[in-house]
């Protein structure tokens, strides 16, 4: 056996013997999660290398089925109008060495670009910023900037160096307030208290605020009992305090500048096949209906459902909570994710009517331990007045 022949077999059963060992850990560890409170990095990891692998061999599986149909396609044309004496054996093709050596050049795209995503990418931060005018912009506000986070999903992380690195791109915006949209952890308080350093360093001049997310309420675990459940929330609102972020709960603050003001907005979650306990109207009570307003919503249902179409005018919505399912294309013009199938606004901006929406793609991930494509986001926002 050559070495080139060796190097193959080596390779080969390399593969599947790591594939089984991370199959049958994934499946031991999906087991403990009876008893854990939710996916650890560790579950998070093991998932994400059994999709890895199931994902390359499934493109494997494909292309080498394509192949063996166009066999069979051809074995018939070949052979189905002919003789039986002058049919040629076999009666179908052999599969080609082209085929073979194209399905595992295929297979190593998914293979690759996962494992980037897994070792690089969820920590890779992109800074996004949008200019945008408003022509009832009060005029002490022109040029007003803004920072959102959304979406830490804290439990998820793993390299708090590398979250610093996306603390410090949006400390550098210096923007004039800093708001968070939401999901500051996965299911439990606890998450985020080894990253308080981190986080509590972001501060602007107009101060920080902040809303919860559906993650936030721990509805996807088991509780030992619903005061158990309403402790950790409780303990939440209070790491949003120890943080120096105002947490708003259905309730509105006035933003004062140089005599002139503008209303900032949080409610609780609101989304379109999730909790549904953010209150619009509460919110805004005793609110100027002519008042500039930025509404805090962590779900873009939200704004789809409950805010375009409004009585009272909210000029800017900010939300997050898609990830942009953290796959997906956004290059040279061509946007694509699988979220856009369950989600008609899953990032950046959208307008109806003269009122705004900017979906974060998120700052953490989530389940799957990494991001391709749609890279974890700092949003930098510029208020300006349009001039008539």
């Amino acid at each position: 056996m050559g070495w080139s022949q060796r190097a193959r077999v080596i390779m080969l059963y390399g593969y599947l013997l790591i594939s089984v060992g991370v199959t049958v850990v994934f499946l031991i560890g999906i087991g403990s999660l009876t008893t854990a409170k939710g996916m650890t990095p560790f579950h998070e990891w093991m998932l994400s290398l059994f999709l890895t692998f199931f994902v390359t061999k499934l493109v494997f599986i494909i292309v080498l089925s394509l192949g063996d149909l166009g066999r069979f396609v051809t074995g018939i044309a070949t052979n189905v109008t002919k003789p039986t004496s002058q049919q040629t054996h076999p009666y179908f093709p052999g599969r080609r060495k082209f085929i073979s050596e194209l399905a595992i050049l295929l297979a190593a795209f998914p293979f690759t670009g996962f494992l980037y995503g897994m070792f690089k990418g969820k920590y890779a931060y992109k800074l996004h910023h949008k200019t945008i005018y408003f022509e009832d912009l009060p005029e002490a506000f022109d040029g007003f900037t803004i920072t959102q986070l959304s979406d830490i999903h804290s439990g998820s992380f793993d390299n708090a160096h590398a979250v610093q690195r996306g603390v410090d791109l949006a400390k550098a915006q210096k923007s004039d307030l800093f708001v968070f949209t939401g999901d500051l952890v996965n299911n439990a308080a606890w998450e985020i208290e080894p990253y308080f350093h981190i986080f509590n360093q972001l501060k602007a001049p107009f101060g920080q605020f902040s809303i919860l997310g559906n993650h936030d309420y721990g509805d996807y675990i088991h509780w030992d009992s619903e005061a158990e459940k309403a402790q950790n929330l409780e303990t939440l609102k209070q790491h949003h305090k120890t943080l120096g972020y105002r947490l708003l709960l259905d309730e509105h603050v006035m933003l004062e500048k140089d005599g002139q003001k503008l209303a900032l907005i949080g409610v609780q979650n609101w989304g379109k096949g999730f909790i549904q306990i953010g209150d619009l109207d509460k919110a805004m009570e005793g609110l100027d209906k002519d008042a500039f307003k930025i509404l805090l919503s962590h779900d873009p249902t939200h704004w789809e459902e409950k805010v375009r179409y409004n009585p009272t005018k909210i000029h800017l919505t900010l939300a997050g909570h898609t990830h942009g399912a953290q796959f997906g294309v956004e290059v040279a013009g061509i946007r694509w994710s699988p979220v856009q199938y369950r989600y008609v606004d899953w990032a950046g901006l959208a307008q109806n009517d003269g009122r705004y929406l900017y979906v974060n793609r998120g700052f953490g991930f989530l389940a799957f331990s990494g991001r391709v494509g749609i890279w974890p986001e700092v949003t930098t926002i510029t208020l300006k007045k349009k001039v008539a």
